[in-house]
């Protein structure tokens, strides 16, 4: 029997990409120079065989598991209790963007003196992350976020929800492997949600007029490319490979290529996120179209070149979206979803004040959020 292939590539995360890509995690714990990492993961995950397996494979390392949904600074304060319980030096991140999330937040707490949220860029002033910080190894279990490959960690404050954003260069893993045969038992659902907000990163990060990057727009063409190709066979057939690597793939370009900026789908799901506590694939999933529909007059060519990328028939890529969707068993509306009407006036206050608000493609304001927000309420 051949060996599998492992593809290797340098943006500038050292990744290793393919079915049986884990094994190289020891190699990788040895070149660095870890000798006591520490396995961040969540309660979901840590309930899969594979995790005991890794845990073993690098050398027994101890586990923290203790989080789940949207990650918060309890989360990441529990992670330092057990980092520094078990005198870690290290970090093995393993999971979707939770675990990876708090993995970051865990270094920079672990790594610097404060609190968490002096380092937010929204705090008056923000703390320089300073380094060095501990190393983070990556192992994506969702085709999703791609914080793997991210600069930034987001963590929501324990009270009022409200989500955190930490940024530095620093923050990046040194190395990503992404192995599709961890992602075979993912629910239909979730692979659902999580590859929809890879497909919205490539989208949203293409449309925004932040700055001219065509490094980015090219990724974020290609990342689209890709998840038009694998997203539904991903979810139709979990235990297909090759859909599942293409949508690892599709999940890294769209976190590179938002390096450029994020738009109005994302103030909107993070809005979702903090006010009904919905998973954040999900709400972009629900909101995309919708927030499409409002900048569509300022979108006009830059739609043309994502339906061409889609292959979208009739070079609608709205109406390819909206389908997509339907296949994939995402709600058309967030009545489904449990959103009411009495969440739209915090809705879209919320929505209005994101930092991503500004790098939307037109202006919007509170008064717009709400109207789309009622929209897509159903």
């Amino acid at each position: 029997m051949n060996d599998p292939i492992i593809d290797a590539y340098s943006f500038p995360t050292d990744i290793r990409v393919g079915a049986g890509a884990r094994k190289l995690l020891p190699s990788f714990i040895e070149s660095l120079g870890l000798k006591r990492p520490l396995l961040v993961t969540d309660r979901g995950v840590a309930a899969q065989p594979f995790v005991a397996d890794l845990a073993k494979l690098a050398g027994g390392i101890p586990v923290f598991s203790q989080m789940g949904g949207n990650p918060d600074e309890s989360q990441v304060q529990a992670a330092l209790s057990a980092y520094r319980a078990a005198k870690a030096d290290s970090i093995i991140a393993v999971g979707g963007g939770a675990p990876i999330d708090v993995a970051k937040a865990l270094a920079i707490v672990a790594g610097n003196d404060g609190s968490l949220f002096d380092y937010a860029i929204d705090a008056e002033p923000a703390k320089a992350i300073e380094g060095p910080l501990p190393t983070i190894i990556a192992l994506p279990t969702t085709a999703g976020t791609g914080s793997e490959v991210g600069r930034s960690t987001v963590i929501s404050e324990n009270d009022s929800h409200r989500k955190r954003i930490l940024w530095s260069p620093s923050l990046l893993p040194k190395t990503v492997i992404a192995d599709p045969e961890l992602l075979v038992g993912l629910p239909a659902k979730i692979t659902a949600a999580t590859g929809m907000d890879a497909l919205t990163h490539c989208v949203e990060a293409f449309l925004t007029p932040a700055e001219k990057n065509p490094m980015c727009d090219g990724i974020a063409l290609e990342g689209l490319r890709l998840a038009s190709q694998h997203l539904k066979t991903s979810c139709e057939s979990p235990q297909d490979l090759d859909a599942r690597q293409g949508m690892l793939n599709a999940a890294l370009m769209g976190a590179v290529a938002f390096q450029k900026g994020l738009g109005a789908v994302h103030s909107c799901a993070h809005a979702l996120s903090t006010v009904a506590d919905m998973h954040h694939g999900l709400a972009n999933a629900i909101m995309i179209p919708f927030v499409m529909r409002f900048n569509e007059d300022a979108c006009v060519g830059g739609f043309d070149r994502l339906a061409d990328a889609a292959g979208a028939p009739n070079r609608n890529i709205i109406a390819w979206i909206e389908n997509l969707r339907a296949e994939i068993g995402i709600p058309n509306y967030l009545s489904a979803a449990g959103v009411n009407p009495e969440h739209l006036e915090r809705l879209a206050a919320v929505a209005a004040k994101d930092v991503c608000t500004p790098l939307n493609p037109k202006k919007i304001t509170e008064q717009d959020f709400r109207g789309i927000f009622e929209e897509a309420l159903g």
